[in-house]
């Protein structure tokens, strides 16, 4: 089969690899698409501890073609998406219940083989069917659950006035959450465009353009539009610089959400008497792990859209393609379709 393979950082190529050999508690999915996120551009510099050789890719769909002796409930044909992270059960932070926190956690397209190919093995339990979905809706369903998890950290007080910073493909789909999560006031800060443009148009109720030549027109905006700051800032663009500006916006007692994913040796500066005066709460929010199915629920039933979010289709061996188009931020969600 053909694939994108790493040998290293930054050292990829579009070759034959073998046809992954199934274990008995895995299917073999023939991948359909597989969507392109900000964590593969961390996987090509090296970052979030990625096992070389490596098939990147953890945002997948296709049809099951084969299936393991002990992989239950599933058959051939049926068209999936699957959850790319496992949890080793067994550390210190799983015995205590919290999987994602897994000292172990292997995860499909980073530790492991992913969908950055024609065909992909993959645990059975790792899998869900999908009923409503077109491929390029589908690979929407990992982001979807991260930013599910997000909202469920954040843990919103119902009529809450909200700020997000960032209008990429996890914070439009975070906009539509946090509106049908508690959010009765939801403010979308990003540069202005086609995708501040889309938060707009699928769940802001404003829209504020971010100005990085002159950060005081859209800070002036946003003091404007709630004085005394906003109960819940999120920042979900993985810029430092914006990070550095959410004690800014938030009102007293208010929660900061850091959601976006940054550079790993980035650092920002906070001022301690601001979060001890204000009684401030800061909270992280990683991945995913058991918030999939709830995800692919608001997807397949409509409730979250995310058709307009993926705006090209390249295909697989065009790898090198997507990378300059993500790295310069052009269009918004990239599907990278094998064959």
């Amino acid at each position: 089969m053909k694939a994108i393979v790493y040998d290293s950082p930054r050292n990829f190529v579009y070759r034959d690899v073998p046809d992954p050999k199934m274990e008995s508690d895995e299917v073999l999915i023939k991948v359909h698409a597989c969507g392109v996120c900000g964590t593969d551009l961390h996987i090509h510099e090296g970052e979030f501890g990625p096992r070389f050789p490596l098939i990147p890719g953890h945002e997948f769909t296709g049809e099951i073609v084969d299936v393991g002796t002990h992989a239950n409930g599933l058959k051939k044909g049926q068209r999936v998406v699957g959850n790319s992270n496992m949890a080793c059960g067994e550390c210190f932070y799983c015995m205590r219940g919290d999987y994602l926190l897994c000292e172990k956690m292997s995860s499909y397209g980073v530790t492991l083989n992913g969908g950055f190919a024609e065909y992909l093995k993959i645990k059975a339990d790792r899998i869900f069917p999908i009923k409503n979905l077109s491929a390029r809706e589908a690979i929407m369903v990992e982001p979807t659950s991260c930013a599910l998890h997000g909202v469920e950290v954040l843990d919103l007080k119902p009529g809450s006035d909200v700020l997000l910073f960032g209008a990429g493909p996890t914070g439009q789909v975070m906009a539509q959450l946090l509106k049908l999560n508690g959010a009765a006031n939801l403010v979308v800060a990003a540069p202005a465009g086609p995708k501040l443009d889309l938060a707009a148009k699928l769940a802001a109720d404003q829209v504020v353009a971010i100005d990085r030549n002159d950060p005081e027109v859209h800070r002036k905006r946003l003091h404007e539009i709630s004085p005394k700051g906003f109960d819940a800032v999120i920042e979900a663009t993985g810029a430092p610089s914006i990070c550095q500006e959410t004690t800014r916006f938030v009102r007293r007692r208010g929660t900061i959400l850091i959601y976006g994913v940054y550079p790993e040796k980035a650092t920002i500066s906070i001022n301690p008497f601001d979060v001890f005066r204000n009684e401030l709460t800061i909270k992280g929010s990683f991945a995913q792990i058991d918030s999939f199915e709830r995800a692919l629920s608001y997807l397949d039933n409509g409730k979250i859209k995310v058709n307009e979010i993926v705006t090209q289709e390249i295909p697989l061996r065009d790898w090198g393609k997507a990378l300059d188009l993500a790295w310069k931020r052009q269009g918004i969600k990239t599907a990278l379709i094998p064959g």
